[in-house]
């Protein structure tokens, strides 16, 4: 490790607390100008240190920047060794996880960044990505299902981001299906689940879910586009809530449930959470638009509809809206 991410790490095990100069030195076993290097080199990457003579450096409360020093800290002790890669801006997480994961990335690798400049979202869409406001991370798994259970990946990620939210927010949300994430009928996070399928045995191989979160306003708010739909779990960052913090409960809430996806307790939650469950919704599928009732959630996680013709159907790919009439 570097002594810049050294110093970091200390920094924030050691959030609100001064710690000296000489006691960062004799910690990590470097010279006082060496610390002095680090805290000015963080500084410039944009942590907010607060320096008092003769005291020594503390992160200050409203130091909010994405790394793995921040986010480690907040993981349960059964993902203390898992790989996190942190940027500052990224083209999107997913694709850099799909080719880690085809490169043999092991379960359990996050990739999160800072900024996504080309941020999608289902159906190709663009997935707004600012910088300093959000939470944009994909999880490599690998959890030896076949492809029509997979949807049970995104299921299970829905509930996993609400559960972490509800832990250090305490903010109740609801799920439309499959992926998207509401607060105050406004989407505030959207789940893109991909998988690369093992053609001759019919297994997932490895599966990319990418959790796009809106955690503050961006600075100049959402596009003119998306301002009616879009929204955030924060207007203005929390003094005593960062995004590592959350993040890293977001990584421990989805790989606990998607670790055993044979258990579907998680699936009544999902259905406590669903805000389409008993409204008339339209269905797209395959280019074409129907309407229909949502009824339940399938055993595997798909939306079980009555059609028009009053036959029960379940969907297990697709997107759907609710119809605002009813």
């Amino acid at each position: 490790m570097s002594v810049k991410k050294s110093v970091l790490q200390a920094l924030e095990e050691n959030r609100e607390t001064t710690i000296s100069g000489e006691q960062l030195a004799k910690k990590l076993n470097i010279s006082r100008s060496s610390v002095w290097k680090a805290i000015n080199s963080l500084k410039q990457e944009g942590y907010s240190i607060g320096a008092t003579t003769n005291k020594g450096y503390r992160l200050e409360t409203g130091s909010d920047v994405i790394s793995f020093e921040g986010i480690r800290q907040w993981l349960g002790p059964q993902n203390q060794e898992i790989i996190i890669e942190a940027y500052k801006t990224i083209g999107s997480t997913n694709q850099v996880a799909k080719k880690m994961a085809l490169d043999g990335a092991i379960q359990g690798t996050v990739i999160i960044s800072e900024e996504q400049t080309q941020g999608r979202g289902r159906l190709g869409r663009r997935f707004f990505s600012p910088a300093n406001s959000g939470i944009y991370m994909s999880l490599i798994l690998r959890p030896n299902v076949y492809a029509d259970k997979a949807v049970l990946v995104t299921t299970a990620a829905s509930v996993g981001v609400c559960r972490a939210i509800k832990k250090v927010a305490n903010k109740d949300l609801q799920i439309k299906w499959v992926n998207d994430i509401y607060l105050d009928d406004k989407k505030i996070c959207g789940i893109l689940t991909e998988a690369v399928t093992n053609f001759e045995t019919g297994l997932v191989e490895c599966v990319i879910i990418g959790i796009g979160l809106n955690f503050r306003l961006p600075e100049n708010n959402f596009p003119a586009d998306l301002i009616e739909i879009a929204g955030s779990l924060f207007e203005e960052k929390p003094d005593l809530l960062t995004r590592n913090r959350l993040a890293g409960e977001i990584i421990n809430a989805v790989l606990e449930l998607c670790e055993d996806l044979e258990n579907r307790d998680f699936l009544e939650e999902y259905k406590k959470r669903s805000m389409v469950l008993g409204h008339k919704i339209k269905v797209h599928q395959q280019n074409n638009w129907s309407f229909a009732r949502a009824v339940d959630i399938s055993e595997d996680g798909g939306l079980i509809v009555e059609n028009e013709a009053g036959e029960l159907e379940t969907i297990n790919s697709g997107e759907i809206t609710i119809r605002k009439m009813e």
